[in-house]
C-alpha cells in the first residue's frame, strides 16, 4: 500500500500525525506500507531567513490568550504521542523549503522517515532553526547520511523546483489542511486523525485494492 503524507515541517499537528500514523500501521502489522512524504508550504511567502517567532504568532493568532490555548491543546495531544513540545525554546519560524528539499533528497536512502522525525524533533522539542544549512547538515548526519553531501546539496538549488511543483500539485488536488493522508491514491483524510480512524481507512483502501485485483 502506498500512503502519501502531505505535511509541512513547521506544522506541529503534522508531527503528531506522523506518530499516529505509525501507531495505526502497528495496528495493521500485516500491511506493507510505502510512505511518501509530500511537501506542503504553510507559509509560501515566508522570507528566506524566516521570522521572529512571537511576531509570527501574534500576526497569525492575535492575543496571547489564544496562543496559549492553541499551544496547550497541541502539547496535550503531543504528550499522548510521547512528544514533548517546547514552544518556549523556539525563537524563529523558518522558511521550510530547505528542510523539504533535504527530505526529498533522502528519499532513496531508506532513512527518510527517520529524517522527518529528526527535523520535527529538532524544531519542536529543541527550538533549532531548521531553515539553516548547518542544522540540517547535523540532522542528516544523525540519520547516518553523508553530511558533506547533504550540505553541498542544500547550498545549491537542487530539488527546489520539485518542492514547489509538489506543493502546487497538492493544492490543485484540493488539499487545504495538513497533515493529509492519501491511501493508494483513492482515499484521503485531512487532520491528525486518531490511529483507529487511520487503521479503518487502511482497511477500506486495502479492500478496494483486493476488489480491483479480483475483477481483473
Amino acid at each position: 500500500m502506498k500512503i502519501e503524507v502531505v505535511f509541512d515541517t513547521v506544522c506541529p499537528w503534522c508531527y503528531i500525525g506522523k506518530h499516529r500514523l505509525e501507531r495505526a500501521l502497528k495496528l495493521r502489522a500485516e500491511v506493507s506500507a510505502e510512505i511518501r512524504w509530500r511537501p506542503f508550504l504553510l507559509n509560501p511567502e515566508m522570507p528566506a531567513e524566516g521570522l521572529d517567532w512571537q511576531l509570527y504568532l501574534e500576526r497569525k493568532f492575535g492575543s496571547s490568550y489564544r496562543i496559549q490555548r492553541i499551544h496547550g491543546a497541541i502539547a496535550a495531544a503531543g504528550e499522548a504521542e510521547r512528544i514533548r513540545f517546547d514552544f518556549g525554546a523556539i525563537s524563529r519560524i523558518p522558511n521550510s523549503i530547505k528542510s523539504h528539499r533535504l527530505i526529498m533528497w533522502a528519499a532513496g536512502s531508506g532513512r527518510q522517515a527517520q529524517l522527518v522525525e529528526e527535523v520535527f524533533a529538532a524544531y519542536f522539542t529543541r527550538g533549532l532553526n531548521i531553515g539553516e544549512v548547518p542544522v540540517l547538515r547535523r540532522l542528516a548526519e544523525r540519520c547516518g547520511l553523508d553530511a558533506d553531501e547533504a550540505e553541498a546539496f542544500l547550498e545549491g538549488d537542487e530539488a527546489l523546483t520539485e518542492v514547489e511543483t509538489e506543493n502546487a500539485r497538492v493544492h490543485r488536488l484540493g488539499v487545504g489542511g495538513i497533515p493529509c493522508y492519501i491511501f493508494d491514491g483513492h482515499y484521503a483524510v485531512a487532520g491528525a486523525q486518531e490511529p483507529d480512524m487511520l487503521a479503518r481507512l487502511i482497511d477500506i483502501a486495502r479492500g478496494e485494492a483486493e476488489l480491483e485485483t479480483a475483477s481483473r
